[in-house]
């Protein structure tokens, strides 16, 4: 080892003297342009927080003694002879030395200098021991052995590892373009093993890269893990921590989220980032951003560049080269300048770019797909990178130019704003004239439509009433010519309403005629255009009833109930309410038939009667239904008449007055067997007296009720049914 005093710490020595602000002057001066050096001098400036009782130690420093002349070629480290010096870092001196037991082998040590066992600086060291005894890969210097000197300071053993920097050796060999990519395929390999054990380099360039020949072939080694960040978790257990005004890393290498005052935000696509420009370097011989323009122009200068300046394209850079700077860069490369430029040109500019872009997200994800979009270059295949799209370039000038763009957005924002209200409103005025203009026209042939409509109605009305009233009253003798006279009234296809008109006429004329199956036809079509019609539900119900389709009746019921349970119309109530209670189905909702009989109350009051004492028979209450019915006083021989007289004698035979029953039994038989087969028959002869004497589904209903009170008083013995 030298004696003398180390460079950077009497740098470091005169330069901690003078205030901050005087010190990047001094600097400038006293490296005389060796980048390396001065970063070296400032990393020690900026740990001189935790440096203790280095001010001490510097003292002995620059007063060489006996006693500081602890390790140095010739000197013995346990088992390691020191033979030369062969590195130097900011904190570090790595020997080439002789190992003799338990093999025979040259090895690398590397040692912390004299003053800088600080606690940071250690466990940098030891995180950087760390960090290579957990990685095995061919292009990764190994870790062999470790520990520390008698005066306590760490030191670790690994691969002694002779070659030159990357950058050196492609130019010395006038490596191609393609050589250098597969070199540089072999680098990613080693970087993509670091990170998937968790270690980020943090200082990837040239000088860390050293490449050797075997065999004939170019093979890369990354050295020096000094500043390896692990991604997840800590690489040693002592305390690491970067301190402010602290930047880890080399300047023209660092990516924009280390170029901040922490440097804490940072993962593996911050190695992207340094690949991207070691590659940019491979291709041109130079960095993105000229090192000693950096260093020259200040920190925060510095860092703004890194964070904000977009670098020229690699072609663009070589474009720029005087004839002799490219023909030189080109032979380096084996090949002539344009060639270079056409070379870089495309797919190597882009996947460049797309290492350097500032956001990590448009970066590679990881290294290995940078390798791969490599090789897929050199195979003539198409590259995952491509040229930054014109809102690419958009959003790099406004990161670039944020205030102006700010200034001019909000000018040209409140331009548009105006201009925007304006249109806005003229065209809202517009729109509104227009909507008016067409509400009126749309008014006026809604109001010509209503008219016509209207006569049409009332003039179809009138037709119908005319066919009703000679239909309904006096039914012509030949009922076969009624039918084909009713099936040539075809239903109109213009409104819905005057096809429910027809529909409904014609429902009720075929009920007259004793055609039931073609008056349930017209009433299915018909519930489905006036589903809230209680009378069409009337209908529907007694060519049910005549069918004795009571599984079909029932789910009828059912529906009618549901449908008219808030209906605020007594007739309908009643009408709803009692239909449902005409065949014994046992699963009525009785709830709902009272809900409706209330709200029949204000009805008829014989009709309502007529429908409270069905519903309690129903029920049971067979006292009660017997005292609704005889209060009835409907017109004798009438279709209610007859119905009365069916359910007295229901209630009556299980009230145990079967005088009276069989009484009340034996005159509606009579009326029934007098009335109905005009009402059921097409082909009975004489007229039918229609309405006068009750409505046809009425007469339905009441021998529907005949046959039941017929099965009733056949049984003498027959126990009243239970309550539901």
């Amino acid at each position: 080892m030298n004696e003398s005093v180390d460079p950077e710490v009497s740098i470091f020595g005169e330069a901690l003297a003078l205030a901050s602000n005087e010190r990047a002057a001094y600097l400038e001066k006293a490296c005389f342009g060796d980048l390396e050096l001065r970063c070296r001098v400032e990393r020690l400036l900026g740990v001189q927080v935790e440096a203790g009782t280095f001010f001490e130690e510097l003292e002995t420093v620059t007063r060489p003694s006996c006693a500081m002349i602890l390790e140095g070629p010739g000197k013995w480290i346990d088992r390691y002879l020191l033979v030369e010096q062969i590195g130097e870092g900011g904190c570090g001196v790595v020997y080439r030395a002789q190992q003799d037991e338990p093999v025979q082998r040259e090895v690398a040590l590397k040692i912390i200098k004299l003053g800088m066992d600080t606690r940071q600086v250690v466990a940098r060291f030891e995180a950087e021991r760390q960090a290579l005894a957990i990685m095995d890969h061919p292009n990764i210097a190994r870790v062999l052995d470790a520990g520390a000197t008698e005066s306590g300071r760490p030191y670790f053993v690994m691969d002694l590892v002779c070659g030159t920097k990357i950058t050196d050796f492609c130019d010395q060999h006038q490596l191609s373009i393609p050589e250098r990519l597969d070199l540089f395929i072999q680098v990613c390999h080693a970087i993509q093993h670091a990170h998937q054990k968790g270690v980020i380099h943090r200082d990837i360039k040239p000088s860390n890269i050293l490449v050797s020949s075997r065999d004939g072939a170019a093979f890369p080694k990354v050295i020096d893990f000094g500043i390896a960040k692990a991604a997840q978790g800590r690489l040693t257990n002592r305390t690491l921590f970067t301190a402010i005004e602290q930047f880890m890393g080399t300047p023209a290498y660092m990516s924009p989220e280390q170029a901040v005052r922490d440097g804490k935000d940072i993962d593996t696509r911050s190695d992207i980032y340094s690949l991207g420009v070691l590659l940019y370097e491979l291709l041109t011989g130079l960095t993105p951003f000229d090192p000693g323009t950096l260093l020259s122009v200040g920190m925060d200068e510095m860092c703004r560049t890194i964070r904000e300046k977009e670098p020229l394209r690699p072609s663009v850079r070589l474009g720029k080269f005087s004839a002799e700077e490219l023909a030189s860069a080109a032979q380096r490369r084996h090949m002539d300048g344009p060639k270079l430029i056409g070379a870089l040109r495309g797919d190597l500019d882009w996947i460049v770019m797309k290492c350097l872009e500032k956001e990590r997200a448009q970066r590679y994800e990881t290294v290995n797909g940078l390798a791969r979009d490599i090789e897929r270059h050199l195979m003539n295949d198409t590259v995952v990178a491509r040229p930054p799209s014109r809102m690419d370039r958009i959003q790099k000038m406004v990161r670039r130019n944020k205030l102006a763009v700010a200034a001019g957005a909000a000018v040209w924002g409140a331009l548009v704003l105006g201009f925007s209200v304006s249109t806005w409103l003229f065209f809202r005025e517009k729109e509104a004239r227009r909507v008016a203009q067409e509400a009126e026209q749309k008014q006026a042939r809604l109001r010509i439509q209503a008219e016509k409509e209207a006569l049409k109605s009332r003039a179809l009305a009138q037709s119908l009433q005319d066919l009703l009233q000679r239909f309904g009253v006096a039914l012509t003798r030949d009922r076969s010519e009624l039918k084909q006279m009713l099936d040539r009234l075809a239903v109109a296809d213009s409104t819905e309403v005057n096809n429910a008109a027809i529909l409904r006429v014609r429902a009720q004329l075929r009920g007259y005629a004793g055609l039931f199956a073609d008056a349930d036809a017209d009433l299915n079509r018909l519930l489905q255009l006036t589903p809230d019609d209680a009378l069409v539900w009337h209908w529907k119900t007694a060519t049910l009833v005549y069918a004795r389709q009571t599984e079909a009746y029932r789910k009828h019921c059912q529906e009618s109930l549901r449908r008219f349970k808030a209906t605020r119309d007594p007739d309908a109530a009643e009408r709803i309410a009692k239909d449902s209670l005409i065949l014994s189905v046992g699963d009525v909702d009785m709830n709902a038939v009272e809900t409706l009989l209330s709200t029949a109350a204000n009805s008829h009051s014989d009709w309502v009667r007529l429908a409270k004492g069905l519903a309690e028979y129903r029920m049971g209450k067979y006292h009660e239904a017997l005292d609704q019915v005889r209060k009835l006083t409907f017109e004798k021989n009438s279709a209610f008449d007859t119905q009365a007289l069916l359910i007295k004698a229901m209630a009556a035979h299980f009230s145990n007055q079967p005088a009276e029953a069989v009484a009340a039994f034996k005159s509606a038989e009579m009326q029934i067997n007098k009335q109905l087969p005009r009402v059921t028959n097409p082909e009975a002869d004489g007229p039918y007296s229609g309405e006068a004497n009750g409505n046809w589904a009425d007469w339905l209903f009441a021998d529907a009720l005949l046959h039941e009170a017929q099965a009733v008083l056949a049984e003498g013995n027959l126990q009243a049914p239970a309550a539901k």
